[in-house]
């Protein structure tokens, strides 16, 4: 049975946050009672990778139990907010919502007067007028916790609790690669160069930039194959471009392939076909 919940947007969340963690009184500051167990983000841990313009909603599930006092079948007297933070969680920054990958919303699914299942997003939105990914320092390894709120009937706030645990999820910039083989069509036994250029999303400038001294593979794939396989790797220059050549045997397709690191994504460019005659 699905259980209707609170679905908190990013700005109500941080709101929220502020008022309740930051703000509320020390005695109100206490156990909840609630536990949450399971958890699981982004497909295990995941790395998240967002790029300068497109929204990502990673997800996330866990288990759920309630108090004493507290059912599953009214669920407007319990809220559990997942969200994802660096640096100090008690800091200006949770307050002004910087620094935080809020829920777009959590949906939880009953399966007693005290249990339930749930399941829900994070919310990342690029945009300049947000937070979340507004300096490049964002791509580095961001930590976990859990708000945990209980209300009383009249729907006034009754404590608060914040858990961190010990899940961590890796936040990187999106690259972008791209690919032309030249000429085309080509004589057997001739020479094909390969150029490209590989970038990578600058948080602070909503733009690509160019991502030199990277090494990049130059991948092959026959006409009819289903695989492509690596001929040779070159390194972007200054300006992030690609360049090399190979001997044309075959029909077929060439890309260039950028496997990431620790602050930057994979990117894999379309083909560009080649007829060899």
């Amino acid at each position: 049975m699905k259980t209707g919940r609170r679905t908190v947007a990013a700005a109500a969340f941080v709101a929220a946050l502020g008022l309740s963690v930051l703000n509320a009184p020390t005695a109100q500051a206490a156990d909840t009672g609630i536990i949450v167990s399971d958890l699981v983000i982004n497909d295990n841990g995941k790395s998240i990778v967002v790029g300068t313009t497109k929204r990502v909603y990673p997800t996330f599930t866990f288990n759920l139990t309630l108090p004493a006092g507290y059912s599953t079948a009214d669920p407007f007297r319990y809220d559990v907010f997942v969200y994802l933070y660096h640096g100090d969680l008690k800091g200006k920054a949770v307050k002004d919502g910087e620094n935080i990958i809020p829920p777009s919303g959590t949906t939880c699914y009953e399966r007693d007067a005290k249990h339930a299942r749930c399941e829900g997003e994070l919310f990342i939105d690029p945009h300049p007028t947000k937070y979340s990914v507004d300096s490049n320092s964002d791509a580095t390894t961001w930590k976990t916790a859990i708000g945990l709120t209980l209300f009383t009937r009249d729907d006034q706030l009754k404590t608060h609790e914040t858990e961190t645990r010990p899940y961590t999820v890796q936040l990187k910039r999106a690259a972008r690669t791209t690919t032309n083989a030249t000429p085309e069509p080509v004589s057997k036994g001739k020479k094909v160069t390969v150029t490209g250029k590989v970038t990578r999303a600058n948080w602070s400038t909503k733009k690509y930039d160019a991502y030199s001294g990277r090494t990049v593979s130059l991948q092959f794939r026959a006409k009819g194959a289903k695989t492509y396989k690596t001929l040779k790797k070159a390194t972007s220059n200054g300006t992030g471009n690609l360049k090399t050549t190979v001997t044309a045997g075959v029909d077929g397709y060439y890309r260039w392939v950028y496997y990431g690191n620790s602050t930057t994504g994979s990117a894999t460019s379309t083909a560009d076909y080649v007829d060899v005659r």
